[in-house]
């Protein structure tokens, strides 16, 4: 063949290699046109030979070098051998008039990719030396691609002349943005289209940009795909699950048969089958069914009682086999024990040889080690004796035992023949006794379900009676905590009567205050037309009515403010709004101290704290701040003020 000629010029030169005209075939290989003029390589270039090669449409062979297209992306049992053997020339299914596609190869194994000629567009392969295209996760039972980078004047019929070699496709949905989605028809499909991802795709000869793309091809996710691959799942999971069922039943023991209903008809053969002993047991079991059933009446008692009958002679055909399994057993003995006697015979005869050889006459002519075998033989043996001959004693022991037995049950049935007479008088008396003591037991039996069901009347009670005591106890709890809360409720109320007592006193003495101020005031209108004398005579009137009055109000107001702390309670604040006022040394209103306290305790009202202020003259003053409409009142701390001063 071709190749064989070609590997053959390759080692004849073996620093170049010339291409010549191959002699005439038989088989019409050398018909393959090449140029007769000489064409020269370096042999230590091995891609340049594979390249040249594999445009000849042949996989290189017996090169040291990479080979251009592995074995993996080849058709799957191809032999790039074969025609060493056949005569056949290799196919290289890159090759576009073969319309294969080259399987995705494994990833450790680089690969050169080639030029894919097409009959309206060429793909071009990328840059060996550039990394490979990235891809997403596969989709499960993915058979959907994407594909990118399209030319832009590539149409449908192009896309699927160069994905159809991929194998069948079912549908092709293409964009207006350079990309589409192919689907194919199995799912191996899609890993031969991903082989194209990287690929430069040319329509014809032209080099405009519309005409021209780097393909980018990755899985894509489609519902059509997913719901037949979960299809598929499900049906997998059917045929396990039937195939789990028919292990299952084929391991699963057999159901017993199902007993027939009574007929007359059955019980015949029933009644027959009992007289059989290898039919007895199953038939049997069917009596016990139908007896468990209620099938006995009047009407069938007789042929019943038959049956029953033929069950208790089957008692007697029992005990004549057990009787002759009993003789076969005594004479399996008999037979054990005569064979033991002759083996236990013959190890005395051994142990008497050994005896006589360790006496001195034959002893000293043994060698050494010849006495030390003798006298492990002789120890064994003796051994193996002595058990033999205890096994046989006990058997011995045990057929004494037997006899005595024997001869005690003999002068038993003696005896028993000698008390029937007696003894079915005593039977009859104690079957009366007995009679006697059932109904006494009936009786008591009555009594104890009587005392039972009052007991269980007696606990029903019970427990009604606890379940009332816990609710008494919780209703108990539950009005003491509406009496503290209530204590608590009047306690709050009192407080607030007095603050309103005291705020009621405070408004009536202000409001004296000023109509006193009024009338004073319209005194002084009047008079105001009069003489400056007499006007600063008014005024000292005027002053020494008023002194009076607010010196008695302050004497009032002391008194209220003179008051000791109620409770705790009242301590704290006046400790807490000490700290607020000796932080603000300009003073505070009281709407601020309000709202500062309230964060602290939001029961708490302004007039309360102000009352409270109010009964400290000594550590807090109240002073006023602003004119007319800004008029303000400020309460200041004024405790260190006093000590001071003291």
């Amino acid at each position: 063949s071709i190749l064989n000629w070609l590997f053959l010029q390759m080692h004849q030169c073996p620093w170049e290699f010339v291409f010549l005209p191959p002699p005439a075939a038989a088989d019409g290989v050398g018909s393959i046109a090449i140029d007769t003029s000489q064409l020269n390589m370096s042999v230590t270039e091995p891609a340049a030979w594979a390249t040249a090669m594999n445009n000849l449409g042949m996989v290189p062979v017996g090169l040291a070098g990479q080979q251009l297209v592995t074995d993996s992306i080849c058709v799957r049992g191809f032999d790039p051998n074969i025609n060493m053997v056949t005569g056949i020339t290799p196919v290289n299914p890159m090759l576009s008039s073969m319309g294969l596609v080259a399987q995705p190869p494994p990833a450790e194994v680089p690969v050169i990719k080639e030029i894919i000629h097409c009959k309206s567009c060429t793909l071009f392969p990328p840059n060996p030396n550039l990394p490979p295209p990235s891809t997403r996760e596969r989709p499960p039972g993915c058979k959907t691609v994407f594909v990118g980078g399209l030319p832009e004047n590539a149409t449908e019929e192009i896309i699927q002349e160069v994905f159809e070699q991929c194998g069948d496709i079912t549908a092709i949905r293409k964009s207006k943005k350079n990309f589409c989605h192919i689907r194919f028809a199995e799912e191996f499909m899609v890993d031969k289209a991903i082989y194209l991802s990287g690929y430069r795709m040319r329509l014809g000869s032209s080099t405009d940009k519309k005409d021209s793309g780097r393909l980018h091809v990755d899985f894509a996710q489609a519902r059509d795909d997913f719901y037949e691959w979960e299809c598929k799942q499900r049906m997998l999971a059917r045929e396990e699950r039937h195939r789990r069922k028919m292990e299952e039943d084929r391991m699963r023991p057999p159901s017993p048969p199902a007993i027939m209903h009574y007929s007359e008809h059955e019980a015949t053969l029933l009644a027959e089958k009992l007289k059989d002993d290898s039919k007895f047991s199953e038939a049997i079991t069917v009596l016990v069914t139908w007896i468990e059933r209620g099938e006995v009446n009047r009407r069938t008692a007789n042929q019943f009682y038959s049956m029953v009958q033929s069950a208790n002679s089957h008692i007697r055909r029992l005990m004549n086999e057990k009787a002759t399994h009993e003789q076969e057993m005594e004479q399996a003995k008999e037979n054990f024990k005569n064979a033991l006697t002759g083996i236990l015979t013959q190890f005395e005869q051994i142990v008497a040889v050994f005896n006589a050889s360790t006496r001195q006459k034959a002893w000293d002519h043994f060698s050494k080690a010849q006495r030390k075998n003798i006298d492990i033989w002789r120890k064994h043996s003796e051994e193996l004796r002595n058990a033999h001959s205890e096994q046989l004693m006990g058997i011995r022991r045990e057929e004494e035992m037997e006899m005595s037995d024997e001869d005690s049950t003999d002068n038993l049935s003696s005896k028993k023949l000698r008390v029937d007479e007696s003894a079915l008088a005593a039977q009859a008396y104690a079957l009366k006794e007995e009679n006697d003591s059932l109904r006494w037991q009936l009786d008591a039996y009555r009594n104890e379900v009587e005392l039972l069901k009052q007991e269980k009347g007696q606990l029903f009670r019970t427990e009604e009676s606890l379940t009332k005591d816990q609710q008494l106890q919780f209703l108990q709890q539950t009005l003491q905590g509406m009496q503290q809360q209530l204590l608590k409720i009047q306690e709050e109320l009192n407080n607030k009567k007095s603050e309103l007592e005291q705020a009621k006193e405070e408004h009536t003495h202000t409001q004296t205050i000023l109509k006193i101020l009024q009338d004073q005031l319209k005194k002084n209108t009047k008079e105001f037309a009069e003489t400056n004398g007499r006007d600063e005579s008014q005024a000292n009137e005027i002053n020494v009515l008023t002194v009076p009055v607010v010196s008695q109000d302050r004497e009032k107001n002391h008194e209220k403010r003179s008051q000791p702390l109620k409770s705790e309670k009242e301590a704290l604040l006046i400790g807490i709004i000490s700290t607020f006022l000796h932080v603000h040394p300009f003073g505070a209103n009281i709407e601020y101290l309000w709202s500062y306290m309230q964060q602290l305790d939001s029961r708490i009202s302004a007039n309360e704290i102000e009352m409270l202020l109010m009964r400290l003259p000594r550590m807090f003053k109240q002073e006023f701040s602003g004119v007319g409409a800004t008029l303000e009142k400020r309460w200041k701390f004024c405790a260190f003020e006093g000590i001071k001063t003291t």
